[in-house]
């Protein structure tokens, strides 16, 4: 797999999202931090709900300005700029140019009533002074470059004459069309069939290896974070609860809710029709109604009165010293006062 270099191209820290509402202010990511590393892919999985998305649209402030607020302690560094503190026109020159993103559904991120052509074109006019042919080669080459077939032809067709994988294909395009230094990738593969899955994250992988991009992916789906993941964040309910490389995330899990997650997958070699997959019990809590303590404590089969009673600290789970960052490349770290340890859990087929 590539390896990143040693330092950090977005250094995300305290991270705290808050919406207001009818009902008051909710906080929807709550103190998360992170690093990304150029060339390298982090995974951030999670069931729905968890803060995800949120956290990613924090980081290039699509989220909506009237209703958003964030932390004052709150930094997200690119480049020694805290993004929070841009004004929207700056934002706009970030956005598309610098960091790129590729929308969880393809239909409803492409304009439907122009051609794919001039949506791709559009990207290059705002960030480039390419001149309008120069554009349209621009535009084609991207294409090729995300191997959609017929690339001169697809350029003037509309969004509902291509296929969903084409689709994808051209919001990658789109996004990819600026050389950003980062990409981010929202459920990039969700409305895909298994075969056009594998394609996508092929061709994610080989783009990150040609242009040394580095990638935030956002799923729920292990399987494709085992496929194509360096890192890997595990969320729940706003917060970070495990961080660490792949292997150790699916051969030595230290939360029980990440435990949870994979025993949910499907086993290679299993006969799924015998045996039905466990499931975690309960609901993830109400971010108007959050438990005092542990935010999985109700869904733990694992929980004591400790659980109950107080949040949990992100801690390096051989020195039990608090950590506070989901940071460093190598180093796990669980927001867990009772975490598994390592001789429960077992080599994992991925």
């Amino acid at each position: 797999m590539h390896m990143p270099e040693d330092r950090p191209i977005l250094k995300v820290r305290n991270l705290r999202t808050r919406f207001k509402t009818d009902r008051g202010i909710v906080t929807a990511v709550d103190g998360v931090s992170f690093d990304l590393y150029p060339g390298e892919t982090l995974g951030i999985v999670g069931e729905s709900g968890c803060g995800k998305s949120v956290t990613n649209k924090s980081i290039i402030r699509l989220l909506p300005e009237r209703v958003t607020q964030y932390d004052p302690d709150s930094n997200i560094s690119y480049h020694g700029q805290n993004l929070l503190e841009l004004s929207e026109r700056q934002m706009r020159s970030i956005r598309g140019n610098d960091i790129g993103m590729i929308f969880q559904e393809p239909m409803t991120a492409l304009n439907p009533v122009f051609t794919v052509g001039w949506q791709i074109e559009e990207a290059l006019k705002y960030h480039s002074k390419l001149s309008s042919s120069r554009r349209r080669d621009k535009a084609i080459e991207m294409l090729r470059l995300v191997e959609m077939p017929n690339p001169v032809k697809r350029m003037d067709e509309y969004p509902h004459q291509l296929s969903g994988g084409m689709r994808q294909r051209v919001v990658i395009a789109m996004a990819l069309c600026c050389s950003p230094e980062i990409l981010i990738a929202d459920e990039p593969t969700t409305a895909l069939d298994v075969t056009i899955q594998s394609q996508i994250l092929r061709l994610m992988d080989d783009l990150k290896k040609k242009t040394g991009t580095a990638i935030i992916l956002i799923t729920h789906d292990l399987g494709v974070v085992a496929q194509a993941c360096d890192r890997v964040i595990v969320m729940y309910a706003g917060q970070v609860v495990e961080t660490g490389g792949v292997r150790d995330i699916f051969h030595r899990p230290r939360h029980p809710y990440t435990r949870a997650l994979l025993d949910s997958m499907p086993k290679p070699g299993a006969a799924g029709h015998q045996k039905r997959l466990p499931a975690i019990e309960g609901m993830v809590p109400s971010l108007f109604d959050l438990p005092v303590g542990c935010r999985f404590a109700d869904r733990c089969q694992r929980r004591q009165p400790a659980c109950e009673a107080a949040l949990p600290e992100l801690v390096d789970p051989e020195t039990k010293s608090v950590t506070r960052l989901a940071t460093g490349r190598t180093t796990p770290s669980v927001r867990c006062f009772y975490p598994l340890e390592l001789r429960q859990t077992k080599e994992r087929q991925v």
